[in-house]
C-alpha cells in the first residue's frame, strides 16, 4: 500500500481497533447528525499477481472460525454432494466448486484487466443500493454460494470485499477465499471464474457480506457508495 486516507466528520477522534476477523476498523460517533454524512476514502495500492495465493497472514483468527454456517452463505446439496467423497486434493475441489457456481448462476462477460490500480473513493457511478445498509456487489451471490458449498465439505471459506479493476466495473467487488492445507488461504472469484490477480485489492473479510461491510451505521441507514478504480 502506497497511501490510504479516510476523511469525514469526527474521523480525527475515531477509535481504531482490529475486529474479530483481523480487519482494521475506525469507530466514529456522531451527535444527532442532520442531513448527509460524507466520507471520502482515497488510496493508492501497488499489486502483484500471486495466482490467488494469500498464504497465512499473521494476526488472523483460527481458520476453524470460517467453518461456521451462516444464513447468507448457503448452497444446495446438489451443488456440493458430488465432491463429498472426492479423491482430489482440496485445491482441485475448490476450483471445481468455482466452476459449478458459475454454471449455477451464469457467467457474465469479463474484459481483461490492467496490472496496477488506484482506489479512489468519491468519483464515478453509484452502485445499486438496497433499501437500507451498504450496497452489495452483484458478485456477492456467487461468493456466498461458493462459501456455503465449501463449508458443507468442511473446508474453511470466507467472504472478501474489495476492488477489482476491469472496464465497466466501478465500485465494490466480492469474492471468496478457501483454506488449502499447504498453500494457506487461496482466493476464488466465481463471478469471474478466476483466482484473484493483480487487478484485485482486498478491503475486508468476514463470514459473509453481513459481517464484512466496508461501512456500517448504527442505527441502520441508507448508504450510497460512489467509487472509481483506475490504473496508474
Amino acid at each position: 500500500m502506497e497511501s490510504w486516507s479516510v476523511e469525514g466528520p469526527g474521523i480525527g477522534n475515531a477509535g481504531r481497533f482490529t475486529d474479530g476477523f483481523g480487519n482494521a476498523a475506525h469507530l466514529v460517533n456522531q451527535l444527532r447528525p442532520e442531513g448527509e454524512i460524507n466520507i471520502h476514502v482515497r488510496g493508492e495500492v501497488t499489486t502483484r499477481d500471486s495466482h490467488g495465493v494469500l498464504g497465512r497472514p499473521s494476526g488472523e483468527p483460527v481458520p476453524a472460525l470460517y467453518r461456521r454456517l451462516t444464513e447468507a452463505a448457503k448452497a444446495p446439496e446438489a451443488l456440493y454432494e458430488p465432491f463429498r467423497n472426492a479423491k482430489e486434493n482440496r485445491l482441485s475441489i475448490c476450483h471445481a466448486l468455482m466452476a459449478r457456481v458459475g454454471e449455477e448462476l451464469g457467467l457474465p462477460e469479463e474484459p481483461k484487466a490492467p496490472q496496477q490500480m488506484q482506489a479512489n473513493g468519491g468519483q464515478a457511478q453509484v452502485q445499486e443500493v438496497a433499501e437500507a445498509g451498504e450496497p452489495r456487489p452483484p458478485a456477492a451471490d456467487y461468493a456466498h454460494l461458493f462459501i456455503g458449498a465449501a463449508r458443507a465439505l468442511d473446508i474453511p471459506a470466507r467472504y472478501v470485499v474489495g476492488y477489482r479493476l476491469v472496464d465497466g466495473e466501478d465500485g465494490l467487488h466480492a469474492w471468496a477465499e478457501a483454506l488449502d492445507e499447504g498453500l494457506g488461504w487461496v482466493g476464488f472469484d466465481p463471478h469471474a471464474q478466476i483466482c484473484p490477480t493483480e487487478s484485485y485489492v482486498r478491503l475486508a473479510i468476514g463470514l459473509d457480506a453481513e459481517t464484512a461491510p466496508t461501512l456500517r451505521t448504527v442505527p441502520l441507514a441508507e448508504v450510497v457508495q460512489v467509487a472509481k478504480v483506475s490504473a496508474v
